[in-house]
């Protein structure tokens, strides 16, 4: 399908098209090439609602992102190197299935990536498993692989039953000298990295140490109820859940999940966001152009892709700010990016919707970055709105701004919903956020 119109690109836009970012959009594409050929597979005694004719769905993910150097204000803090040491991992799923693939991803890796051992599991306590429903993860049949660099690897399916809103749990087994090079840095849920040792089918599980990134696991599939659609939600730290209390769901793509349950969708929700996020610049991972293709068109299902970005690329640039030498966008330069994305979602087939983005006057004040905002920068983030709720380019929009805004204050984020940055919404805030959600501007007119 040819796009409506023709490209046209800023500087800024025409920039992305580093080595880097080809490898990273052709990560999923290696992924649904590998869906195929392992549909084709026959796997003994393997039953399950949509396995048996290779019908899947993303039911969870997070973005991989490469560590970023020391130039800017937040350490990475997540080791640089694992050596036979397993990491156990826990992801709350959105829809349920009766059968479980496993996306580990070595996107920006320089070497290949030896996985040993791996194992899925319904999540306990504290790192601990349901050890009745433990499987083995295989790769063609085999209990270890290798990653090439700039790949994913997609598992065998397992038969396990896992239910809407379940926890499960990932364990690898790193054998070899392993470089933490393809990681989602702002996990907001506590991964447990063991002694010397495969502990991958331990049921509890002895941590030498945690943080809160995710480490090599990028996607989680399910086998397919019939017509079920995917929504991915594209964006920064406040859809990835910055400032949210770790290990409790409460990002507003997680409290859009549960409500689509409540509601009896049969609709998955998958939070490609990750902190830092920019729609024109890299900085804290790959630019929103560069990675839409990979991150959002491949994935099984999708119907609806909602965008809530742009806050980054306002607040990075300028003096006393997190990148002081970047060149600061215009409104039109935001713009001309969602039109691009647009663009490129209804070639696709696949409907995007537009979320204002929110309050951010005094964003870091009295630190080294409180340059993030000026009154100039409001300016900016004021034109960028004002073209999502009346450019007509969007399918649906969300109107955060108007949700988290101060009353009282305009240009303010309500104290109520404040983490303390004047930016990131604390728990109640991304609640407020998913409930503020109109379904059927998320999903479209029912077909």
């Amino acid at each position: 399908m040819r796009l409506n119109r023709p490209l046209v690109f800023t500087d800024k836009v025409s920039s992305v098209l580093s080595a880097a970012a080809e490898r990273k959009r052709r990560r999923r594409q290696t992924i649904l090439i590998c869906a195929v050929v392992a549909a084709g597979s026959a796997i003994a005694g393997f039953s399950a609602q949509g396995a048996e004719t290779g019908d899947w769905i993303t039911t969870w993910a997070a973005t991989p992102a490469p560590r970023w150097s020391d130039d800017l204000p937040a350490p990475f803090g997540v080791p640089e190197v694992l050596e036979n040491q397993t990491v156990r991992q826990v992801a709350r799923i959105s829809v349920g299935g009766n059968s479980v693939r496993v996306v580990l991803s070595n996107a920006f890796g320089a070497k290949p990536l030896t996985i040993g051992a791996g194992s899925v599991a319904i999540a306990g306590k504290d790192g601990d498993i349901d050890q009745a429903t433990l499987k083995p993860l295989t790769w063609a049949g085999k209990s270890s692989v290798v990653v090439p660099p700039g790949a994913p690897i997609l598992s065998d399916p397992v038969a396990l039953p896992a239910e809407a809103l379940s926890e499960l749990s990932v364990s690898v087994f790193l054998s070899k000298k392993t470089a933490l090079s393809s990681v989602h840095w702002d996990g907001v849920q506590t991964a447990y990295i063991s002694g010397p040792g495969n502990f991958t089918n331990d049921a509890a599980f002895k941590a030498d140490s945690t943080f809160k990134s995710r480490l090599f696991l990028s996607d989680i599939w399910v086998d397919a109820a019939p017509e079920s659609q995917a929504v991915v939600f594209f964006g920064d730290s406040i859809t990835d859940g910055n400032c949210s209390t770790p290990d409790a769901n409460n990002r507003w793509p997680d409290h859009i999940a549960k409500r689509l349950q409540e509601a009896n969708r049969k609709v998955a929700v998958v939070n490609e966001a990750f902190s830092g996020n920019r729609v024109l610049t890299d900085g804290m991972g790959v630019n929103a152009l560069a990675r839409f293709d990979s991150d959002i068109l491949s994935h099984p299902k999708v119907s609806t892709v909602v965008v809530m970005m742009g806050i980054n690329d306002i607040g990075w640039p300028g003096e006393n700010a997190i990148t002081p030498d970047d060149k600061e966008p215009t409104a039109q330069d935001i713009i001309t990016g969602y039109k691009q994305l647009i663009d490129r979602a209804h070639a696709h087939g696949v409907r995007i919707v537009g979320a204002t983005l929110t309050p951010f006057a005094d964003t870091f004040k009295g630190l080294p970055t409180e340059g993030y905002y000026t009154p100039e920068k409001e300016k900016i983030r004021v034109a960028v709105n004002d073209w999502i709720r009346t450019g007509d380019g969007f399918d649906g929009v969300i109107d955060f701004d108007k949700v988290m805004e101060d009353p009282a204050k305009p240009g303010y984020l309500r104290d109520d919903y404040d983490c303390g940055d004047n930016l990131h919404p604390n728990d109640a805030g991304y609640k407020a956020m998913a409930d503020a959600v109109d379904l059927d501007v998320l999903l479209g007119p029912a077909k």
